[in-house]
């Protein structure tokens, strides 16, 4: 296949990271309905919950489905994404379904032909498999004019690069599900990187990883942009070692869509935070400082949209309910733990920072805390993103005064 000079290095790179083996390899695994062999790859247990809700998304869009369908999973490792696909996401008036399972390392073709083998059986569906490098294989993609309903991105380190191959292929209301490991440089540990691979200012934050989140979706975003596509999120979360996003690509660009790109301002020194949209942007007011001499350090450009689209995952979880095999107990927490956060309003506060700025005991139990703010015509709800946080659009003066109200029961 085809691929430009300038792709080689990103080609070298993605096949360097995909010959990466486990010291203990692991032979065979159970999950939802499928047993297979992982061998000797990059295999993590503890990513079932992402793996779970990736079937749900395909089992949702096969339900709606009314012509055939093509998924890919671009970065297969082992196969089990596209092995829990195609024997777990298709329903039973189900579409035609061609299913592309693609990994850049010859050596693993074998296991994972085997691994996919019981697919053949499977009435409707077109299994094809292939061994090149992902930039590679999106370009010619694009060439032959094939376009993709589901893209499972599931990347080592930064997956920027290929981003823009990655939805020139997919199709209107298709559904990308991104990983990233790059852990650094959006949470403000290397800001340099930050600037090579997102254009933007990361600084260290307590919500370190859900800014992550919002940097890699502002990226996602002005790369629909620049197709004339507009950009919806619809599941994004982490567990610190990996960013996880789900999107749907739109036709066009939404009323006021662009709004959603702004810059998250905060001052160490007195932990007050800001948020402007790059639209509206004007002068910072002042910070909480006192004697006026805190500084807001800013990240962004950033995503100050919602994170996730809770309707849609209350229909996965009625989805799960009928195929209870599909959705593990630690799955389910997380989708239920989503649904109940939109990701709005930006501002994330640690309770235990907080806490440690009064000086009190503790941090203040955080339902209740919630519960308050909520009752003197705030938004707050607990972060999905990272426990122990809570966001709200309370000042910090009150929020400071809640805490020290439910800690210590002073008013």
């Amino acid at each position: 296949m085809w691929a430009s000079p300038q792709s080689a290095p990103v080609e070298a790179g993605w096949r360097a990271v995909a010959c990466t083996r486990l010291e203990t390899p692991v032979s065979h695994y159970r999950e939802g309905a499928v047993c297979l062999q992982t061998g000797s790859g990059f295999f993590r247990k503890d990513s079932r919950p992402s793996r779970d809700i990736s079937v749900l998304l395909a089992t949702h869009q096969a339900s709606e489905a009314q012509r055939p369908l093509r998924w890919l999973d671009l970065m297969a490792g082992c196969g089990i994404r596209g092995l829990r696909w195609g024997l777990e996401a298709l329903p039973q008036s189900r579409p035609n379904l061609e299913l592309w399972s693609n990994d850049a390392d010859p050596d693993r073709s074998s296991l994972l032909a085997s691994n996919l083998q019981p697919l053949q059986s499977v009435h409707g569906l077109s299994l094809i498999t292939a061994c090149s490098a992902a930039e590679r294989l999106l370009r010619q993609a694009y060439l032959d004019q094939t376009f993709f309903d589901l893209i499972d991105l599931d990347a080592f380190g930064c997956p920027n690069a290929l981003l823009q191959s990655a939805l020139a292929v997919l199709r209107l209301d298709g559904l990308l599900i991104l990983a990233s490991t790059d852990g650094r440089s959006p949470t403000g540990h290397d800001r340099p990187a930050a600037v090579r691979h997102f254009g933007a200012a990361a600084r260290v934050h307590p919500a370190s990883w859900e800014l992550a989140l919002r940097l890699q979706l502002a990226v996602l975003a002005r790369e629909a942009w620049q197709l004339g596509r507009g950009l919806e999120p619809l599941a994004c979360f982490s567990e610190g070692r990996t960013f996880r996003l789900a999107v749907r690509l739109r036709q066009r660009v939404s009323a006021d869509e662009e709004l959603q790109l702004g810059l998250l301002a905060r001052c160490e020194r007195c932990g007050d935070q800001a948020v402007q949209p790059l639209l509206r942007l004007s002068g910072w007011r002042s910070c909480r400082c006192c004697d006026g001499q805190g500084r807001w350090a800013v990240t962004g450009p950033l995503w100050i949209g919602h994170l996730q689209k809770p309707a849609l995952l209350v229909q996965l979880l009625n989805i799960a309910d009928l195929q209870p095999i599909t959705l593990s107990s630690a799955g389910r927490r997380l989708l239920q733990r989503l649904q109940r956060d939109c990701g709005l309003p930006v501002c994330c506060w640690s309770t235990a920072e907080l806490a440690s700025r009064l000086s009190l005991a503790g941090p203040p139990p955080l339902d209740e805390l919630v519960g308050s703010l909520l009752r003197a015509g705030h938004q707050a709800c607990p972060s999905a993103v990272m426990t122990g946080q809570l966001r709200t659009d309370a000042p910090l003066a009150e929020l400071l005064q809640q805490c020290v109200q439910h800690v210590t029961g002073e008013s």
